[in-house]
């Protein structure tokens, strides 16, 4: 990751925060993402995308069946 630069948010009275775009940017964190909040002690927070285990293993099974097998089964 690049150099850690401190960036100030503010916490609004609905306990909303906004990250910065380039923060955003720089992790790869998009709209819609959720995020895992762990509390890393007074003050400290860590933020992380939560997996999506699907997209990452969709497709993975690409040609374990003959072409147009799944289509026959479909059709049964």
């Amino acid at each position: 990751m690049g150099t850690e630069v401190k960036r100030l948010a503010k916490i609004s009275r609905k306990n909303q925060i906004t990250i910065p775009v380039d923060v955003l940017r720089e992790t790869g964190i998009e709209p819609g993402d959720q995020l895992i909040i762990r509390v890393a002690g007074p003050g400290h927070l860590t933020l992380e995308r939560r997996r999506d285990v699907v997209q990452e293993v969709a497709g993975a099974l690409t040609g374990t069946y003959p072409a147009g097998y799944l289509d026959e089964l479909r059709r049964e």
